[in-house]
């Protein structure tokens, strides 16, 4: 586990998530699930979601905070707030090719910069955001969230553009290009899906 880092995931628990892969609530919460299972053994886990999601996070031993529906900013900082001292790393929920390993490797780096973040593999968005001081984070998720996060002082830290960290899902082709490499809970739910339009 890495030293003193609390890890923040916000999960979107409504059955519009993840719309442009079908809005297929099971599919998404996979992906979710498999992110978080990945975090686990890294550092302490605070999922923010609602309704019967926060069940499932619960049971693979995460702290659930309650989204207060105000969007993912909201969602964010909720958790940051949640986290209470100490280094805080706030992780996106759709990276279901992430590894342990990948996870941990990043952290160690960012546990030498007070304000970090990873990009997605387009270079547009971002998967991950540190903060050695969490009073300090200022997360600015959405459309050229990269841009806006260097904007406000957090370094990039480069990590492989093949990384599992920074291969976000958010539409099918970024399924098909991470086959072979998704969690066991993705892939079993994408094999019912397509078995199911057959």
């Amino acid at each position: 586990m890495t030293d003193a880092w609390t890890i923040v995931v916000p999960v979107k628990g409504t059955a519009t998530a993840k719309s442009r892969l079908g809005g297929d609530p099971g599919l998404a919460r996979a992906i979710a699930l498999d992110t978080v299972e990945a975090a686990l053994p890294v550092g302490r886990l605070v999922v923010i979601t609602t309704g019967a999601a926060a069940v499932d996070f619960r049971a693979l031993g995460a702290e659930i905070v309650h989204d207060p529906g105000q969007g993912l900013s909201a969602a964010v900082l909720q958790g940051i707030a949640a986290a209470g001292p100490g280094r805080v790393a706030v992780l996106q929920g759709d990276l279901p090719a992430l590894t342990s390993t990948e996870l941990e490797g990043a952290l160690q780096l960012a546990s030498a910069v007070e304000l970090a973040f990873v990009a997605d593999a387009a270079g547009t968005g971002t998967t991950l955001l540190t903060a050695l001081d969490p009073g300090r984070h200022r997360p600015a998720f959405g459309e050229n969230s990269r841009a806006a996060h260097a904007v406000a002082g957090y370094v990039e830290l480069y990590i492989d553009k093949t990384s599992g960290l920074r291969s976000d899902v958010d539409i099918w082709a970024d399924l098909e290009r991470l086959a072979g490499r998704l969690g066991r809970r993705t892939a079993e739910a994408l094999e019912s899906i397509r078995q199911s339009a057959r």
